[in-house]
């Protein structure tokens, strides 16, 4: 029998599949691009260190500092950002930030030495902080729950596209050295942080706040939309009745050690992620490339796992499995590390470093959608900012301890241990999860989806 918002039920599948596809096309891409944006702005000071370090006068150790403190900065304003958004709501905040972080990249372009460029990269971090747990708490005002692993992979997918695409853009923009009396990298750092001003200002245009406003539906499938959320919503209250709210709940989250265990898994994805984008061009270039040669190069790791990242989320939802599919990406990003201790070779070494990205991208999706199935229902939404935001203390921790080893041993292999080792305990500790919650090695896909 057809319900008042959605057709004959024998057709119900279609419609859901058509509104769902409509709602993934309009936000999605849009998305992507920012985060892409956010992204290149945040990484991209790896591709000015090829010059920028030597102008300014900059030790490894100084540059890891300062990567490391964008992420003091993150943490610091990222849960007040979240709960910001809250209040004003998400099309108007994630606005604010992406406009505030272009401006902050802008002048970023004119710091003078190690303690300007500090100064700037802990301003980059308070501009951006928020975004990224915004989007995923506003991909849960649009996507159910059966489609969150999926859509967190292509959201996320923006990550590794960032290198791959920005690699050869930030090499070329180097070359612009003595343009307008400005060097390369200055160019790099102000033509990467414009586009995100101007899509800040097209958020305000382009992101409806809730489904109820999305007038590229039609009155039916916001109907069925909002009901799914709702009925979704109100199942996941009447389950977590029990739990505090307000200041009680923060401390609740803070308290919870499911929280800091997937804090810990995912911060060596984070640190990962993080520290090879801006790592990377440095240890490329370090076997006698040319820095053009280096941004092409930069490109493959960061390709494959673009592609994979997908692949691996569908694969993920489908399934409806969650532990095998976050462990396996972690524990293949911990061999790959060790290995590039036993090789000193160019192309061997890019083949493990895709091997580790291919791995540290992929674990993206199922991770998220692991991380809101086994949180408590009232945590989810502190619980993915905290869980963020603790990782990201890691990730901090890890670049500066990073540019310490690198400029202590001389040796690039030997830096990245700290990731290996948090990597592998990252694996080990999602089994242990699988164990002592098996609800979350099977919840995630209703039997429909994974066989859609």
């Amino acid at each position: 029998m057809a319900t008042p918002t959605t057709p004959h039920a024998a057709d119900a599948a279609a419609f859901e599949s058509r509104t769902m596809r409509k709602v993934g096309l309009r936000l999605i891409p849009f998305l992507v691009l920012c985060y892409f944006i956010a992204y290149v702005d945040r990484v991209n000071v790896g591709f000015a260190a090829l010059t920028m370090n030597h102008d300014l006068g900059l030790s490894a150790a100084a540059f890891g500092l300062g990567g490391g403190l964008f992420f003091v900065a993150y943490v610091l304003f990222e849960v007040p950002s979240n709960l910001a958004m809250e209040r004003v709501g998400a099309r108007i905040w994630i606005a604010r930030i992406m406009i505030t972080w272009g401006l902050v990249g802008i002048g970023s372009a004119f710091v003078t030495g190690p303690l300007s460029f500090a100064t700037a990269r802990f301003l980059l971090g308070a501009a951006e902080a928020g975004f990224f747990p915004g989007v995923i708490l506003y991909l849960t005002y649009w996507f159910p729950k059966a489609y969150r692993a999926r859509i967190v992979a292509m959201f996320m997918v923006a990550i590794p596209l960032s290198s791959f695409f920005g690699s050869p853009l930030s090499a070329a923009l180097l070359t612009l050295d003595g343009a307008a009396s400005l060097r390369g990298w200055q160019w790099l750092l102000i033509m990467e942080a414009v586009p995100a001003v101007l899509l800040g200002v097209a958020a305000l245009a382009l992101l409806p706040s809730r489904p109820a406003e999305a007038t590229f539906l039609s009155p039916a499938e916001r109907g069925w939309l909002t009901d799914r959320l709702e009925t979704e919503r109100r199942a996941a209250e009447a389950s977590a009745a029990h739990h505090a709210h307000g200041l009680a709940a923060v401390w609740a989250v803070l308290a919870s050690r499911q929280v800091w265990l997937l804090a810990v898994i995912y911060a060596g994805s984070s640190a990962t992620s993080n520290t090879l984008s801006l790592w990377m061009p440095q240890i490329l270039k370090g076997f006698g490339l040319s820095n053009l040669q280096t941004g092409l190069l930069n490109m493959i790791p960061f390709g494959i796992a673009s592609v994979f990242m997908i692949v691996w989320g569908l694969r993920a939802d489908r399934s409806g499995e969650r532990i095998w599919s976050t462990a396996l990406p972690l524990a293949l990003t911990s061999a790959s590390f060790a290995l590039t201790l036993l090789t000193g070779s160019l192309w061997m070494t890019l083949v493990l470093l895709s091997l580790v990205l291919l791995g540290n991208y992929a674990i993206k999706g199922p991770f998220f959608a692991l991380a809101t199935e086994t949180l408590p229902p009232a945590q989810t939404a502190a619980g993915i900012a905290a869980i963020n935001t603790l990782a990201h203390l890691g990730t901090g921790a890890i670049t500066s301890l990073i540019g310490v080893l690198r400029e202590q041993t001389g040796s690039f292999p030997v830096a990245l241990l700290p990731l290996c080792a948090l990597t592998g305990v990252g694996c080990a500790l999602v089994f242990w999860i699988g164990r002592h919650q098996p609800r979350a090695a099977t919840v995630g896909a209703t039997p429909s989806i994974a066989r859609g």
